[in-house]
């Protein structure tokens, strides 16, 4: 059981994960170890770099190394729908589901933002560093004492014009399932006044979902790494919706039900193969 709740469990578990899929060859396996490996290394560089610049150039390198990283371990982006933050000038509270940990290698690639992110993540080997590049907020869940605080933070940053962004879940789900969406840091965007902008993930290979990315049950990172260079055809969708505006609900937990239902709509429609005239569309 959870200890607050901040700490919702999930019951996905390894039954989950269907290692069945589609998956490529020793040979093109090892190839994307080679070339992930590059690309982290690399990120040593960018870590530099995004010290050396601001504005848009830094957030152009940081989506570009993204979108290389996911490139390297054979997964493709698709973005459907606008930007995170159509109007730079003003706040927004981007909320998505929670499946792996390429969610948000997935998100930055889009649009680099502001993410709220458990602190080990912060430990992690040059991953950290950029992610802590990006200007992630890192959220302690076992001292629920430390919330307010965050919450505070957070709506400094949206009143200041940031997109910051949230997984309203709080733990990973399959993909196949999902969990409520929490509503403490809904209250960011309620005190910054400004609007949610909802977001779905869904990993997909050929016209079905795949559950082989999920980070679930007794998975380690390794695991689920050893997995997602292994997979054939790995499609991440990023789902922008649209915004919903400040006003629609009066408390953080209607607003978080108000953003769930709309995300839903979404999260368990069939899996569609892209279509090149599709301008709504956009293949990384």
């Amino acid at each position: 059981m959870s200890k607050h709740a901040w700490m919702p469990v999930s019951p996905c578990g390894d039954g989950c994960v269907d290692h069945s899929t589609a998956s490529v060859g020793r040979v093109r396996t090892a190839w994307r170890v080679v070339a992930a490996s590059a690309v982290v290394l690399s990120g040593l560089l960018v870590v530099l770099g995004v010290l050396c610049v601001r504005g848009r150039a830094r957030s152009a390198l940081l989506r570009r190394w993204f979108r290389a990283l996911l490139g390297a371990f054979g997964v493709r982006l698709r973005v459907l729908g606008p930007v995170f933050q159509d109007n730079p000038g003003r706040g927004v509270l981007v909320v998505s589901n929670h499946v792996s940990w390429l969610d948000e290698l997935a998100i930055d690639a889009v649009q680099p933002i502001r993410m709220v992110a458990k602190r080990d993540i912060r430990d992690w080997p040059v991953l950290g560093p950029l992610i802590t590049a990006a200007r992630t907020v890192y959220l302690d869940r076992e001292r629920l004492s430390l919330l307010p605080g965050t919450v505070a933070e957070l709506a400094a940053a949206l009143r200041d014009g940031a997109a910051v962004g949230i997984h309203a879940e709080g733990t990973t789900w399959c993909g196949l399932a999902s969990g409520r969406y929490r509503p403490a840091l809904f209250q960011a965007a309620l005190d910054a006044g400004v609007p949610v902008r909802p977001v779905v993930l869904r990993y997909s290979q050929g016209s079905a979902t795949s559950t082989t990315p999920a980070f679930v049950g007794s998975d380690t990172l390794v695991d689920s790494l050893r997995r997602v260079l292994r997979s054939r055809g790995l499609v991440v969708e990023v789902h922008v919706l649209d915004e919903v505006a400040p006003g629609r609900a009066e408390t953080r937990r209607e607003l978080a039900a108000l953003v769930q239902q709309e995300a839903e709509r979404v999260a368990y429609a069939p899996v569609e193969v892209p279509s090149p005239r599709r301008h709504a569309t956009r293949v990384a």
